[in-house]
C-alpha cells in the first residue's frame, strides 16, 4: 500500500491492516526460520509498510 491509500483509512481499517500485516510477519519468520522462505525481501517490506500503519495510527489518534 502507498502511503496515500494508508493515510485514507480509518482507525477501524487501520487496525485491522496492523493485525494482518503482523500476521504476514509472523507467517514470514516461520518460513525463514523452516528454510521455505521464497521471498526474503518480502519481510523488509512488511515490516516497512507495519511501520508506515503504525506512524499513522498514532498521528490520528493524537489529533484526534
Amino acid at each position: 500500500m502507498k502511503l496515500k491509500e494508508i493515510k485514507a483509512l480509518g482507525a477501524a481499517e487501520l487496525r485491522q491492516r496492523e493485525l494482518e500485516l503482523r500476521k504476514e510477519l509472523f507467517t514470514l519468520r516461520i518460513q525463514k526460520q523452516v528454510g521455505q522462505l521464497e521471498n526474503p525481501v518480502r519481510a523488509r517490506i512488511v515490516r516497512r509498510e507495519l511501520a508506515r500503519v503504525l506512524t499513522i495510527a498514532q498521528e490520528h489518534a493524537t489529533s484526534h
